[in-house]
């Protein structure tokens, strides 16, 4: 992301009642970048976020980016995350332990061979135009994601085995190809029938921002969106659950998290999430801010492009053909320090990764027999580089049975801090053994793009694991790979392994817990055997939050779970906004403000009152 031009920040002159309260407005973001126009005086003006029109407002600093807001297309985090606030699913999944529960659906029944699927949507739900929410909405967004598959790109995973999808009154009637285990865990957005109906011919370049409010079920509804400057949700007054306890909720874009937390302890923002240790370590003690350490969902890997190919085995990209031998990829894996990454990167926030489910997912994570683990061995990795015939030369730097030297690229990206240092330490162990390395660390569109093309060697890679870990076990499948060269995939690393796709097709089927677990951790295996996919850690998910803006919210799992990225809505649904500070103790900003008023009054003469709220005049770059 480019580095914003310098700006100051616009003082907000309104009229007012004497004696009324002083309003706010919304700050600009930090990392606006088009949203500056340049008018010929050589002034600067400053598209901000429209003011919340009353009430409490929660504000989130986020650093994400949003490839699509709508839910059959988006993949990242922060939309994924957004439309879990905007549209109900069919289902929940509980906060304190994980386990479903009702949403959409308020009841569920099975057949005896558990291919048919009874759901009974709730009575009186509404969207939020007006119109009723009812089973039909369901089934359309279900079947138009089994016939379309542009409308297949984000969760298509989910509808892949749906041999039919009716309505029965109030009920949907969902009729299996085979047993599909995640039937209580389809994390689908629901859509109003009546508002999408109309895009199905552009499904796929629809990203549902251009028209405001958005129609929506959830406790939250979508009300504005600038790109890299704001979004912005109301409370939705008439959610079945309730409604949520704070009347507005922000999003507040920066360029990085550093100037996140500059605006956490300036009070411009209330919730600021991944958190470098050094970060979260800086904000412990700071008055009126609360920091939070949680077990982390996500895991942090090293992808190694196996040789980019499509579904039907067409080859494409660049990647560096050494890789396709195991030996070679196993023997990168002992050339790493995970210990090191973890006690230097994380500040000892985190664990040193081995399966592929993150350890806060018990029932399904697995761990290699120490005997065989990938530990730091670097005489190992010699070993296995010898054996696979790239030998050191003089210089100590090795080359392939072709005589070209052994060199490979890494890919990290800019918004991901973890990446730069540990491509630092990647380049110095390869190196140690031979491999020469180049580091290339790009915005996520740039990241995304390059790993869609197959032009990577090395990529630093991280998703976060839901409940039911089917999601993030599909990705790794021969189906998951793109139909057309270069186009994009909901894949994770081109990984095509016969033996896993059986493996996964087992699992998806078995209704048994404890045999299905056994099914995962045999997938688990097989991924840390290949070593196409390799976790590197699992990072502690570190949070901070404004104690005087938000009095309680829930976190998930609990007791150690977070605040963000839930597999639900219930930190920003179930937060109360703080007791207001008594007088005698609360901040100087209020004392600011009263002083700006009386000395208007005084400099006015008594005519017409005008309140002049003094805003920061730091610069993007001073607060970075």
């Amino acid at each position: 992301m480019p580095t914003p031009t310098t700006r100051r920040r616009a003082f907000a002159l309104a009229a007012a009642l004497a004696g009324a309260a002083a309003l706010s407005a919304p700050a600009a973001s930090a990392a606006g970048r088009a949203d500056i126009a340049r008018p010929a005086s050589g002034g600067v003006h400053l598209q901000q976020a429209p003011s919340a029109s009353g009430g409490k407002t929660l504000t989130v600093a986020t650093n994400g980016s949003i490839d699509s807001l709508s839910p059959f297309l988006a993949h990242r985090a922060l939309p994924t995350a957004v439309h879990r606030l905007m549209y109900d699913f069919l289902t929940n999944y509980d906060a304190k332990d994980d386990h479903p529960i009702d949403a959409l659906a308020t009841k569920w029944t099975t057949s005896p061979d558990k291919l048919t699927w009874t759901f009974t949507i709730r009575d009186g739900m509404k969207w939020s135009d007006g119109r009723p929410v009812t089973a039909e909405d369901v089934a359309w967004t279900y079947n138009l994601m089994m016939t379309d598959d542009d409308a297949a790109t984000a969760n298509g995973n989910f509808v892949a085995n749906f041999a039919k999808v009716a309505v029965d009154g109030a009920n949907v009637v969902i009729t299996l190809k085979q047993a599909q285990s995640t039937m209580l865990a389809l994390d689908i957005p629901v859509v109003p029938k009546h508002v999408w109906e109309s895009h199905v011919a552009d499904i796929g370049k629809f990203n549902n921002d251009a028209q405001f409010p958005v129609v929506g079920d959830g406790p939250f509804i979508l009300t504005g969106y600038q790109k890299d400057q704001y979004l912005t949700l109301d409370a939705n007054p008439n959610y079945w659950r309730g409604k949520p306890g704070f009347d507005h909720l922000t999003f507040k874009f920066y360029k990085d998290a550093d100037a996140e937390v500059e605006a956490l302890k300036k009070g411009e923002v209330d919730f600021v999430y991944g958190l470098t240790p050094a970060q979260y370590d800086s904000l412990k003690g700071q008055a009126n801010i609360t920091t939070d350490k949680a077990l982390g969902k996500r895991f942090y890997a090293l992808a190694i492009n196996p040789g980019a190919t499509t579904k039907d085995g067409q080859a494409f990209g660049d990647g560096n053909p050494a890789l396709k031998n195991q030996q070679v990829r196993q023997a990168l894996m002992y050339a790493i320090d995970t210990k090191v990454l973890v006690n230097k990167t994380l500040g000892g926030y985190g664990t040193v990764g081995t399966g592929y489910i993150p350890p806060i997912f018990a029932t399904y994570h697995w761990d290699p027999d120490p005997a065989t683990a990938y530990s730091y061995n670097p005489d190992k990795a010699n070993q296995l580089l010898d054996a696979a015939g790239y030998k050191k030369g003089s210089d100590g730097m090795r080359t392939g049975p072709d005589g070209k030297p052994l060199t490979l690229r890494i890919l990290g990206e800019t918004n991901r801090p973890d990446d730069t240092q540990n491509a630092a330490y990647l380049t110095e162990w390869l190196k140690a053994v031979g491999i020469g390395a180049s580091t290339s660390i790009v915005d996520q569109g740039k990241l995304g793009d390059t790993e869609t093309a197959g032009t990577f060697d090395l990529a630093f890679d991280s998703w976060t694991v839901n409940p039911d870990p089917d999601y993030v076990l599909s990705i790794q499948t021969c189906d998951e790979r793109p139909k057309t060269p270069g186009k994009s995939f909901a894949g994770d690393d081109f990984i095509c392994d016969k033996d896993y796709d059986a493996l996964y097709q087992k699992q998806i089927t078995e209704y048994d817990q404890a045999a299905r677990a056994a099914d995962v951790k045999q997938m688990e295996q097989r991924l840390y055997s290949d070593a196409y996919i390799n976790i590197l850690y699992n990072a502690n998910s570190l949070e901070a939050y404004r104690s005087d803006v938000i009095g309680s919210w829930e976190k998930q799992p609990q007791p150690e779970g977070a605040y963000w990225g839930q597999d639900g809505y219930w930190s920003f649904w179930s937060a109360k906004p703080a007791e207001p500070a008594s007088s005698s103790s609360s901040s100087s900003n209020t004392g600011l403000v009263v002083g700006i008023v009386v000395a208007a009054v005084v400099i006015l003469g008594g005519g017409g009152v005008f309140l002049l709220r003094r805003r920061r005049t730091q610069t993007a770059e001073e607060r970075e």
